[in-house]
């Protein structure tokens, strides 16, 4: 028997997801769903699945599966969109707001205008470097970048020009090399100025994005840290830019701040 489901598809940066309020629509094995649902052409078309519901810990929980079907331990664009979703459609009232994820309690600060959210900026926690430089090799090239992670792991790698990155073959091999027994995200990073650098990202998982926002915060992390950038920058990407600030000195928290938009809303059988 079949039953219909409410969604809305949103995007950060142009890291774009299928949002379903589990409260009112619980959903059966979500990973099956996530490929189903994400895949282009023949579903609604995403990078993966996020289920919103209600949290023991938090205000509200998220729980994300890639396009692959695994289950992400957090999101950066999903966080913020989830900020938009709760306070949108009437869930709370609240401009600051706590999340559960896999990778711990996410705090939320929402900019309203007008009663929509224009923008959220998330506390993402403190980043751990695990290796400021390692080197790997991949078909006889080199590629040195560092280890970081955000709740998630990530290496980055600074290139000259982000756009001569074959992303698509490097990136998955990185992925799944040796190295990285769990897989990882891997990010390509172009310094523009002290203030602004570029990204392209291949997800665990996704495969190429247009954002990431766990991503853009270990870029930034990475570049405060080789002395490349002010601790303050904008992380540009394919699908629009982040304001990522590291606090180092201080709490030693990342905050990340970028739009979040509504695509469309619809129903979907199961």
């Amino acid at each position: 028997m079949t039953k219909l489901i409410e969604f809305t598809k949103m995007h950060g940066a142009g890291n774009d997801y299928i949002y379903v309020n589990t409260s009112l629509y619980p959903l059966e094995h979500p990973e099956d769903l996530a490929i189903k649902w994400s895949a282009p052409h023949i579903g609604i078309g995403a990078d993966g699945l996020v289920l919103i519901d209600r949290s023991d810990i938090a205000d509200f929980s998220m729980r994300i599966f890639n396009t692959d079907g695994s289950e992400a331990m957090m999101c950066g664009n999903a966080s913020r969109c989830i900020g938009k979703y709760v306070y949108e459609y009437g869930l709370t009232n609240e401009k600051n707001i706590t999340l559960e994820t896999l990778s711990g309690v996410k705090e939320l600060e929402l900019n309203v205008e007008g009663n929509k959210v224009s923008d959220v900026t998330v506390d993402m926690g403190s980043p751990v470097i695990e290796k400021e430089n390692l080197t790997l090799s991949i078909n006889n090239k080199e590629y040195s970048g560092t280890v970081i992670s955000m709740g998630n792991p990530h290496f980055v790698i600074f290139v000259d020009d982000v756009d001569k990155v074959d992303l698509k073959t490097i990136g998955s091999l990185l992925e799944k090399h040796p190295a990285f027994p769990d897989r990882t995200n891997v990010e390509f990073v172009q310094v523009h100025s002290p203030n602004e650098v570029k990204m392209r990202v291949w997800e665990r998982g996704s495969g190429i994005t247009l954002a990431c926002g766990t991503g853009a915060c270990a870029a930034a992390v990475a570049s405060i840290i080789k002395q490349k950038t002010t601790n303050k920058l904008k992380v540009l990407m394919d699908g629009g830019a982040l304001t990522i600030q590291w606090n180092r000195l201080l709490a030693n928290k990342v905050y990340m701040t970028g739009e979040a938009v509504t695509v469309f809303e619809g129903s979907i059988e199961v």
